[in-house]
């Protein structure tokens, strides 16, 4: 069977479940699961950017989700006035102190000449200037996080359209990259492993302790939407005269008192589908653009140059490549891509829970659509990404059934059979497992694997 139609009965099927869940559960959770699985394949996209164009092993991915949220606070909060009176000229001249830190710094180990005397130099500049810095922000984040601290006790944000921060993440994502990329690139790749993974369990803590920033553990609820918000939905005319038209045909025939009642749950439960089909909308618009985008720079010189990179290294760093640029360029597009994504997840929410940032959900969920959809294949990561995403939401439900099922036999108050119910939401790390374990034994290069055109 040829590529293309595997990508198309793949998908085929995808649809289809969607489809059952829609009929069987409801059509909210289906358009729920819908933008989580779009989501969740733009995140798959940037993991694989980095590993199935280049080979990167980046176990970071939590932390550059992460750094795509905070940007969705720092961009859609309005500004705390409060706040930025009492500590603006500490938050200047402690950046001013940083800032001259990092270029001092940089000066000494460029004009000092290597040995125990730039070593020194060096350490005594970073020692005073980050003593220097933390004099002035220190205080400042106290004032900061004094002021309403129940309510605010943090600097807000730029107080623009929340769908600008998805950009914004991007570009924090990228630069967090570029820095961690200029030290770690050169480590081998299970020592980069270990590296982003720590590095993002340390993006994690600052964004829980910092409270100045984005709250911490406190959490920032209520963010501005880019989307119409239910209860206006709910009572506005074109609305409820549109929901009249589409459910004129179960209306028919009821009384007018029933037929208010009826019109009213319509509106109510058309307004949550309304408001999911909107980012739907703007969700597959973000993951087509970058889905032509990676199979445009794939399928280019520059893409099959990454690929010769990523297979053997030493032949093409001899044929006058420069193997860590590229693996530097890679790292930043593939994190900044991570970041959109991160930035589009607090917008679904509506809010940012730094707590609930875990390595099993953004790091190694992610990692499985990878390689389950196919590692080094555009089309496979998307399709990896809605298949786990499916599987890891109704795993809980199916597993329950399956319980429930198979303990029929069993009297109602049989402690086996409670226990094995109560527990069923724990079959999802089973049927995880059972999709990875089945897709390497049938496919080892994923569902959709990567296509390698051979050159006659």
């Amino acid at each position: 069977m040829s590529n293309s139609r595997k990508t198309q009965l793949a998908f085929a099927a995808i649809a289809c479940l969607l489809l059952i869940i829609g009929f069987a559960q409801s059509w909210n959770v289906a358009l729920g699961i819908l933008n989580l699985c779009l989501i969740s394949a733009v995140m798959a996209l940037g993991v694989n950017m980095q590993w199935g164009y280049a080979g990167l092993l980046n176990v970071g991915v939590m932390g550059f989700a992460a750094l795509g949220g905070m940007s969705a606070v720092l961009v859609s909060q309005a500004p705390i006035a409060e706040a930025w009176n009492a500590s603006w000229g500490g938050l200047l001249i402690a950046a001013i102190c940083f800032l001259s830190t990092i270029v001092v710094a940089i000066l000494c180990y460029r004009k000092l000449v290597p040995g125990p005397q730039r070593t020194l130099a060096l350490t005594l500049v970073i020692l005073i200037g980050l003593a220097l810095t933390r004099s002035f922000l220190d205080p400042a984040i106290s004032s900061i996080e004094a002021i309403e601290p129940a309510k605010t006790g943090f600097l807000g944000g730029m107080g623009l359209p929340i769908i600008f921060s998805w950009i914004v993440g991007g570009f924090v994502a990228a630069g967090i990259a570029w820095c961690i990329g200029k030290v770690a690139l050169g480590l081998r790749a299970d020592y980069l492993a270990i590296a982003t993974l720590g590095i993002s369990e340390i993006i994690i803590a600052v964004l829980k302790n910092e409270d100045w920033l984005t709250r911490g553990v406190k959490n920032v609820t209520g963010l501005a939407r880019p989307v119409p918000y239910e209860v206006n939905l709910q009572v506005s005319t074109w609305f409820i005269d549109m929901m009249r038209w589409w459910h004129s045909g179960s209306l028919a025939g009821l009384t007018e008192v029933e037929q208010q009642q009826a019109l009213k749950q319509f509106v109510i439960d058309g307004s949550s589908i309304f408001v999911k089909s909107c980012y739907t909308g703007l969700f597959a618009g973000v993951l087509i653009f970058i889905l032509l985008l990676s199979v445009k720079a794939l399928n280019s010189p520059w893409g099959r140059m990454m690929r010769a990179i990523r297979d053997n290294e030493i032949a093409a760093g001899a044929m006058g490549k420069d193997v860590t640029r590229r693996h530097l360029e890679i790292f930043v597009i593939g994190s900044a891509v991570i970041g959109v994504a991160g930035a589009m997840l607090t917008t679904l929410d509506g809010q940012f829970t730094p707590t609930s940032y875990q390595p099993l959900r953004y790091t190694f969920l992610i990692w499985v659509m990878v390689i389950v959809g196919g590692s080094g294949n555009n089309m496979g990561s998307v399709l990896g990404g809605f298949l786990i995403w499916l599987v890891w939401i109704e795993a809980e439900p199916v597993g329950v059934w399956l319980m429930q099922v198979g303990t029929g036999w069993l009297d109602e108050n049989n402690a086996v059979r409670i226990h094995l119910i109560e527990n069923a939401q724990h079959m999802r790390l089973f049927f995880m497992g059972l999709v990875l374990l089945l897709v390497l034994r049938f496919s080892p290069g994923g569902i959709l694997p990567e296509v390698v055109k051979k050159q006659h």
